[in-house]
């Protein structure tokens, strides 16, 4: 069989393609995306780095195209889609850089305390100023971190090591489990007036988008160093250098950057207290062979005895099942997805009930593709159907599925119920025919809503004059409706509307929905 590699590879992952019995290696990095068209034709895999770009057309051209391997985490370089509906496999690495991604975060923290960079410069510049760059020591500080998952975590224990004193503000983590990790759980308030460094390991969603803004910078403790190796959009740049002028932060440290590679009038470039780095996060030799070879073992392992390991779109079973099961696990997987958007806060339990002629099939592949969905807005991309129930272990969520005959009038029907800071509720959905899947149920309300694009789900008292309030705040804000549906369980009781709209809802109109005096809740989701 024949493999395409396409992006630089380290010599490490050719040797093993190259000595393998059965595979015919062609190594072509840099190719133009005509050249890519026409070296794909025959291929049946491809692997991948960051610098290949996988469209529709490059999947259409390709005949015989049964896996994609990308050596990393991220797959943005890669339409998912146009891979489901050709049926490739696209598989990734995680955690194959976690160690790099964690000792970058801990040199940024060291290298920001003694303000190396800068006196490294002077020097170098005929300077001998040490009473200019009076550093802290990094022993006794309170870290304060944002996020608590793989590469967190070890932040955690590196800088446990340095004698500090962590705080994690990780709403999606059971208090039990911070404390397991030798830290303290605090909210959001708390960890910015307690921190004295302050670093970022949390994907980019909604809850997070500029995390760091000119509100939170005036809440920080003064003095406070910020670091960011995780990913941009979760700091407003042009606040941070105002709060670094103004002495509120001492510094920062930033590797990832809201624009790649930042223009130059970024103010944070000019700033002799901010260190930059081109995302080195995952740029050391040992991670880029970490990956390469393990990307390489995956597909391998793949095209030679069927084994689907780290795939980010399929769980792993025979491709005959995936096509029966493949409408089941989509939905599951938004059952999941809707939860955790607005119910998942100290998650400590996942319940998922099969019931109807879905349990003539394994419910397995079913509760993972659910449990991805659940954990995806928490963790980032690293999660995928194989690693999502370990995932769910080591954030101590209990998770347990059953089967049950009673379908409420569907065919088949997929019950999620979860346990978190916000109490237990479920969300149910069904199959309609043999493609079309639905939401039928959240809590005690039937509805009927399609789990597809931008979602508004409302919680509203049934009141006259509520539905007109909401068209007219969308339609000021001149976002169109494309599907509503209302329920409720009384009247004048609790309803819940699910409102499908064509885009984004500026977070303006979300606050003047909420404002309401009949409307208690009210998010905005995304499946």
């Amino acid at each position: 069989m024949k493999i395409l590699v396409s992006d630089k590879f380290s010599q490490e992952g050719l040797q093993i393609l190259e000595q393998t019995e059965g595979i015919t290696l062609n190594y072509q990095p840099g190719l133009s995306p005509d050249q890519l068209l026409a070296a794909i034709v025959d291929a049946d895999a491809l692997i991948v780095r960051s610098g290949t770009h996988l469209t529709e057309a490059v999947y259409q051209a390709a005949n015989k195209l049964k896996v994609v391997g990308r050596a990393g985490v991220g797959t943005d370089n890669m339409d998912i889609e146009a891979a489901n509906r050709k049926g490739v496999i696209v598989m990734h690495t995680p955690f194959g850089s976690t160690t790099t991604a964690a000792e970058h975060t801990l040199a940024m923290i060291l290298a920001l305390a003694r303000q190396i960079p800068a006196a490294c410069q002077s020097t170098k510049t005929g300077h001998w100023e040490s009473d200019h760059f009076l550093g802290v020591e990094v022993a006794g500080k309170t870290l304060g971190v944002v996020g608590a998952g793989k590469i967190g975590r070890m932040v955690i224990e590196k800088a446990r090591a340095l004698k500090m004193h962590t705080i994690v503000y990780d709403p999606y983590l059971a208090m039990e489990t911070v404390r397991m990790l030798g830290a303290e759980q605090v909210e959001r308030e708390e960890l910015l007036s307690r921190s004295d460094f302050l670093t970022f390991h949390t994907p980019l969603n909604a809850d997070t988008a500029n995390f760091i803004d000119a509100e939170t910078l005036a809440m920080l403790k003064p003095g406070c160093r910020i670091i960011n190796c995780a990913t941009g959009g979760l700091i407003d740049e042009l606040a941070l250098a105002e709060a670094i002028e103004t002495g509120q932060v001492a510094g920062a440290a930033i590797d990832v950057f809201s624009k790649e590679p930042p223009s130059a009038d970024n103010p944070l470039l000019a700033l002799e207290q901010v260190i930059c780095t081109p995302h080195l996060r995952t740029a050391t030799k040992d991670a880029q062979v970490n990956v390469t070879v393990q990307i390489t073992r995956q597909v391998i392992d793949f095209l030679q005895r069927g084994i689907i390991v780290n795939a980010v779109n399929v769980p792993s079973i025979s491709a005959d099942l995936l096509a029966t099961l493949r409408p089941y696990i989509d939905l599951a997987e938004r059952l999941g997805s809707f939860q955790a958007q607005i119910y998942a806060k100290g998650l400590i339990e996942a319940r998922l009930e099969f019931s109807g002629t879905v349990t003539n099939f394994p419910v397995e592949p079913l509760t993972m593709a659910a449990l991805k969905g659940l954990l995806t807005p928490m963790v980032g991309p690293e999660v995928n159907y194989i690693n999502a129930p370990h995932l769910a272990r080591e954030r101590q969520i209990r998770v347990t599925e059953t089967r049950s005959q009673r379908t409420e009038g569907f065919a088949s029907m997929i019950r999620m119920t979860v346990v978190g800071s916000k109490g237990e509720h479920s969300v149910c959905g069904a199959l309609f025919g043999k493609q079309d899947f639905r939401i039928v149920r959240v809590d005690d309300c039937n509805v009927e809503g399609i789990p597809i694009g931008h979602m508004l789900v409302l919680f509203n008292e049934d009141r006259p004059g509520i539905i007109g309030f909401i068209g007219q705040v969308l339609g000021d804000a001149n976002v169109n409706i494309a599907g509503m549906n209302l329920s409720r369980q009384a009247i004048n009781g609790l309803a819940v509307s699910l409102i499908n709209v064509d885009s984004r809802i500026p977070d303006e109109v979300m606050e003047r929905l909420r404002a309401h005096p009949h409307i208690p809740d009210a998010y905005q989701i995304i499946l």
